[in-house]
Parts: structure tokens; sequence; C-alpha cells
């Protein structure tokens, strides 16, 4: 895969962050996955417009907002195959499961899920939930909003922190160049504002100081970034985008 061709980079990002029935890439592409995160937004975006259109859709059959915006949610998780709130409970049990950085690791690592992982999934869907909730009449961008946005947060904490581990995830795809990393955050920040307007700026800001806080914890509790740090930065930044927005644009 050549940088020079950007459709087969955004073919590899869809693998590498959904669970859609896409053609097989061959192996000799996984290589080149640090290549690929600028287009991490742009997957994003379109698992946000999945996620409004089947809100919308269920909106307008007439079920209840609640009910709608809970299937918005199911429609992501399940484009996603939840491989971010699985990183989400990870790093919740493993940040304050484990009193070594070794210890740590091991625990997220772990298949099973313990009580910081569970009580984590249900604190930031509430939160996500609370927001869509107030938002899907109305303003269902705020969806693409935030699923873009949140995803061109993770290239900058690839690019910013070793990775923890000398295998798993975000050993594979590598670390992408700075310029990739704001290229990503840019996209990201353009499609949040196209879709929310100049509320996106809050949002914006509160995505990145909450994905900065976790970047200095992951850096503190096990020494730098995984795939299940990536998959909690998205959760986080994701729930920060839509509470702003709900905040500024749901009442």
């Amino acid at each position: 895969m050549e940088k020079s061709d950007p459709l087969r980079q955004v073919m590899l990002a869809a693998v590498l962050l959904t669970r859609l029935p896409l053609p097989r890439l061959p192996d000799a592409a996984f290589a080149q996955g640090a290549r690929a995160v600028w287009a991490y937004p742009v997957v994003g975006a379109g698992v946000g417009a999945l996620g409004a259109a089947t809100g919308m859709v269920a909106l307008a059959v007439g079920l209840p907002v609640l009910a709608a915006s809970v299937l918005a949610l199911a429609a992501m998780i399940l484009i996603t195959g939840a491989m971010h709130e699985d990183g989400l409970a990870d790093v919740c049990d493993g940040f304050w499961g484990g009193f070594t950085p070794e210890r740590r690791l091991e625990i997220m690592r772990d298949s099973q899920i313990g009580t910081y992982g569970v009580l984590g999934l249900i604190v930031v869907f509430a939160l996500r939930l609370s927001a869509v909730t107030a938002l899907l009449a109305t303003q269902p961008a705020a969806l693409i909003a935030a699923a873009a946005l949140s995803r061109g947060m993770m290239p900058a904490v690839m690019a910013g922190l070793d990775a923890a581990r000398r295998d798993g995830l975000a050993q594979s795809v590598g670390r992408p160049s700075l310029a990739l990393a704001v290229i990503a955050l840019a996209i990201g920040d353009v499609v949040a504002i196209i879709c929310l307007g100049t509320p996106a700026l809050v949002g914006i800001g509160m995505a990145a100081a909450v994905v900065l806080g976790l970047a200095l914890l992951a850096k503190a509790k096990i020494g730098g970034q995984s795939g299940d740090v990536l998959g909690a930065a998205q959760q986080l930044s994701e729930a920060a985008v839509l509470l702003s927005a709900a905040a500024m644009l749901g009442m």
C-alpha cells in the first residue's frame, strides 16, 4: 500500500475500526497501518452517520426518543464490534485494579471484566445515552460530529505516547507521524464544525482536555498507550462532545 493510495488507507482504517463486511486486504497492507490513521475520523463519520440514521428511522416509525437513542448507540456498537467499549472496560479494570504497570497490563489483557470495568461502561454509556436523547430529534448530526472527532483524537495519543506493550494492536499498527496525527485531528474538527457549527469548538476543547488527561494517566499507570487506552480515549471524548453539544444545543 502506497502513501498515494488514500482509498486503500480509508479501507484499512475501516477494517481496523469496524466489523463491517469489507473486502479482504492483503496481509502486507496491515504493515502500513500507521499511514492510515488520518482516515480514522472519516470512518468515524460513517459510523456516526449510520447511528444517526438508525435513530431517525426509529423516531419516524413512532418509537419514543429514548428507545430511538438506545437503538442509535446500539447500531454504532454493532458496527464497531464494541471494541472501544471493551477498551474502556479494560482500562478501568487495569488502571484501578493493579498496583504496578506490569500487573495493570496483565489485568487489561484478561478477557474477563471486573467491577471497575462494568461500572465504567455503565457510567459512560449512560452519559452518552442521556446526551443523544437530548439531541437526536433536533441535532442528529451531533452523532456524526462526536464519532468523527473522537476517532480523530486517537492518532494524537498514538503519536504522543510510546506503546506500553511489545505486542498488541497499538504496537502492530505502529506509531504514526505527528503530521498524520494533526491531519486526523483537523479532519475530525472540520467534520464537527460542519455538523454543529460554532458550538463544536466547545466540544473540541472538552474532548482534547479529556484525552490529554487520559494520556497523562496512561503514562503514569502503564508507561504509555495501548489499544485499550485508544478505545477509552474514543469513548470518553465521544461522551465529552455529545454532552457539550447537549448542553449548548439540546435544550
